[in-house]
């Protein structure tokens, strides 16, 4: 499978996602239900490393080490603030929104990284923005 058909995989798991974590946010506090899933996805993380003999710490360099830390601690933001904006709304209109950080994720790669970005994906990223906004009407 090439990188397209995980980014499908991926959107398709995280759209699942969306749906069963509104369920799992009813009557409890977002936070104390965030801490359940990242201990849930913490082992099933682990489980996935061992079983595919990936579990080599030794391999991760100091400039890893620094770069996973800042990726989990926007991780963790992010999902602080989607479990409590589930909580608060119907996943029809925060999935939406959650999804401009495909639009955020593009300007940080140009900016940040340096990546050239096709008409296609420029005009993609438009049409996303434009989608977010009529479903917030």
């Amino acid at each position: 499978m090439d990188y397209r058909s995980w980014a499908l995989l991926s959107a398709v798991f995280a759209g699942v996602t969306a749906v069963l974590a509104k369920k799992g946010v009813e009557n409890v506090p977002s936070n104390l239900a965030l801490l359940v899933r990242v201990a849930f996805v913490l082992v099933i993380c682990a489980a996935i490393a061992w079983a595919s003999q990936q579990t080599r710490i030794g391999a991760l360099t100091a400039k890893n080490w620094f770069f996973l830390f800042l990726s989990a601690a926007a991780t963790g933001a992010s999902w602080l603030c989607y479990f409590r904006a589930l909580q608060l709304g119907p996943v029809s209109r925060v999935a939406p929104v959650d999804k401009l950080s495909f639009v955020v994720a593009m300007v940080l790669g140009i900016v940040v990284l340096g990546e050239k970005v096709s008409w296609n994906v420029g005009l993609g990223a438009g049409i996303i923005v434009a989608g977010v906004l009529i479903t917030l009407r």
